[in-house]
């Protein structure tokens, strides 16, 4: 049906675009007052850098990917996430000669063919940020403080942070080799995805959702046994950080994150009641991936955030988004004349600042006044043939339910005032 948009997408409309304005006006003063920068890369990169990047042994690049062949023969993919991208967009611009760290956020859509379910879909949205350059365990704290001070911004409560390390290349073999020896015997209880999964990544079966393969998983050598060192060291730095502000988490041995690219701190943040899908967003490090995408060796750590899984947690929440869409000045005007003068009028406030509008559907007077009753204006203005003769303009405040007459030539100074005095106090 050509009327029906694709399966696992949405409109969002006049009335619901508001919450989605909240919430990116809060993402941008937080971003701002962190010191990150925003980023804008292609919805479509070469799939090479999916497959080197997120790794051709997770789900998203097995099953999930929105891949094809252009016009000049080569494989392309809408970007299933963002961090690849990020990546490769700071290798191929050189950014790393800059002074780092490199601190960049984005907002944008991702694309996945996923099963759709409530808070999942094809194409949903997400806020990111990525710190590169720094290995300190400051960062790490950093960016996680930052994903749940924005929670507490839009007033998000019952949130759960779940925290692990997954190590580096050094030690993630010793714990792949503890798991095999572990998962191995039961290999054929398994499930199909898991089965394949023990050969190329079997630290991923620890994430996996079905039932007998977490029941079989259970007790399985955990990550943090098996830290280095310096891996054990910079965890127990981002565990003191998060201690010091006072930022509540569960340390988590089966959290390993969907993507390949993670090393060492991984997180996820969690909140009930919003559908299948309990995770509104996570992260972790990615220390190998500019490497891994023809980059020197640098390191890297961000998250990413669905703001389709916001909004359905806030909603869930009764959270208030943002005020109604509202004029400041509505002018209701009756007859050729006055509908010229309210034109002219109109563009007037609108270049003074101010939200305006006028009628646009010759409806009468009492429509024009519910209308303008709709959406909160402000002050209605009503202007016709006698108004125009006395040269003034009946300026009808709202809220208060009184009305006065102003000389045309001195409306706009006085709303201009109005609004200055509503503001101040």
């Amino acid at each position: 049906m050509l009327t029906a948009g694709p399966k696992g997408t949405n409109d969002i409309l006049p009335g619901e675009i508001e919450k989605w304005h909240y919430l990116e006006e809060v993402i941008r003063e937080i971003c701002r007052q962190y010191g990150y920068s925003e980023i804008r890369t292609p919805v479509f990169e070469h799939t090479e850098l999916f497959l080197r990047g997120v790794g051709d042994t997770t789900d998203v690049v097995e099953k999930e990917m929105y891949t094809f062949i252009d016009k000049g023969k080569r494989s392309i993919s809408l970007r299933p996430e963002q961090t690849a991208s990020v990546v490769r967009s700071y290798v191929e611009h050189k950014i790393y000669a800059q002074p780092q760290p490199t601190k960049v956020y984005y907002l944008g859509p991702m694309f996945r063919y996923a099963n759709v379910q409530a808070g999942r879909y094809r194409q949903f949205h997400q806020f990111g940020v990525e710190v590169l350059g720094s290995y300190d365990p400051v960062v790490d704290a950093e960016v996680i403080t930052m994903a749940m001070e924005f929670y507490h911004r839009i007033g998000l409560h019952g949130m759960e942070l779940h925290i692990n390390s997954v190590g580096c290349k050094e030690c993630r073999p010793v714990h792949r080799q503890r798991l095999l020896e572990f998962l191995n015997p039961k290999e054929k209880k398994l499930c199909h995805l898991c089965r394949s999964r023990l050969a190329k990544n079997p630290m991923r079966i620890l994430d996996c959702k079905e039932e007998q393969c977490q029941e079989l998983s259970r007790g399985a050598p955990a990550t943090a046994d098996c830290l280095c060192e310096k891996c054990a060291s910079h965890f127990a730095m981002v565990r003191k950080y998060l201690d010091d502000v006072g930022i509540q988490y569960n340390v988590n041995d089966r959290l390993v994150r969907g993507l390949d690219y993670y090393t060492n701190t991984a997180f996820e943040i969690m909140v009930s009641d919003i559908g299948a899908q309990s995770s509104i967003g996570g992260g972790g490090r990615y220390d190998g991936l500019i490497e891994e995408v023809g980059g020197p060796p640098t390191p890297g750590i961000g998250y990413a955030l669905g703001l389709e899984r916001i909004i359905a947690a806030m909603e869930r929440q009764g959270l208030e988004f943002a005020k109604d869409r509202t004029f400041d000045v509505f002018v209701a005007a009756l007859g050729e004349k006055a509908r010229e003068q309210a034109f002219k009028l109109v563009l007037d406030f609108r270049r003074a600042g101010l939200v305006a509008e006028m009628d646009l559907m010759g409806r009468s007077l009492k429509a024009q006044m519910k209308f303008a009753d709709r959406f909160n204006s402000g002050f209605t203005l009503i202007l016709g043939d006698e108004e125009l003769a006395k040269g003034v303009i009946v300026v009808r405040n709202m809220a208060a339910g009184e009305q006065t007459e102003i000389p045309l030539g001195g409306i706009l100074d006085y709303l201009t005032k109005q609004k200055r005095r509503n503001s101040s106090t």
